[in-house]
């Protein structure tokens, strides 16, 4: 039997956080960087707007199409992805 294979881990130069981001998260010394909440920011708006849009689609047998309720999250969506875009060029600064 093969060894396993071991996880991919993400290093850079200057990195004090060799295991990886996701264990690196949970350490005392993490720091939560402008960056990276931008990039958490981005791709949640984008996954919850296309969630909204999958479940209008999947329900067809629904009438009404997008009510306002689901445009009001659609817009807090869009507005959750922009907010994350205008973080992600700040750099490596702590949120």
């Amino acid at each position: 039997m093969a060894p396993p294979l071991p996880l991919p881990t993400v290093k850079h130069l200057d990195s004090p956080f060799p295991r990886g981001i996701l264990r690196a998260m949970f350490t005392n010394s993490f720091t939560l960087t402008k960056r990276l909440l931008g990039l958490l920011m981005l791709i949640g708006g984008i996954v919850a707007f296309g969630g909204i849009i999958a479940i209008d689609i999947i329900d067809v047998g629904r009438e009404g199409g997008i009510g306002p309720a689901q445009q009001i999250a659609l817009g807090g969506c869009v507005l959750i992805a922009l907010v994350g875009l205008t973080l992600i060029p700040l750099g490596d600064h702590p949120a």
